[in-house]
């Protein structure tokens, strides 16, 4: 590793508006509950990483990915959180097209060992874009 950074640990932040809304959000539609909070702010723990939700005048244009999870198989995970009510985002332009809100993209990084990916994409309640992926082999 080289730079200053390098060794740090990665932790995303997403701006919500309204963090009543944001924290219900998480818990009804993805199942997950902050393992800390302060005020301004909820702060969440996965296996691979954390994220922070904090109060913030500002709103998240929703048009690139902010956060994004990878799981090993994605068809479980869509079909929960579509019972559970997440939208998934439908595109159809040159380079990425959805179908049934899964996109197949083609290539991945090498240490992936994968020759692509499945994606899906979603809003969260303050307009903050999620996506999901799932190496393809």
């Amino acid at each position: 590793m080289t730079g200053m950074l390098a060794g740090g640990r990665v932790a995303t932040r997403l701006p919500a508006q309204d963090l009543a809304r944001a924290r219900r959000f998480y818990a009804e539609k993805l199942g997950l509950e902050p393992a800390e909070e302060r005020p301004g702010g909820l702060r969440y723990r996965c296996a691979g990483g954390e994220f922070a939700l904090f109060a913030s005048t500002g709103s998240a244009t929703g048009d690139h990915t902010q956060m994004g999870w990878e799981v090993d198989d994605l068809a479980p995970v869509v079909a929960e959180l579509r019972a559970r009510g997440v939208v998934f985002e439908e595109y159809d332009m040159p380079g990425l097209r959805t179908v049934d809100g899964i996109a197949e993209v083609e290539g991945n990084y090498p240490s992936k060992h994968s020759r692509g990916e499945l994606g899906v994409w979603f809003h969260d309640s303050e307009g903050n874009l999620i996506g999901i992926g799932q190496p393809v082999r």
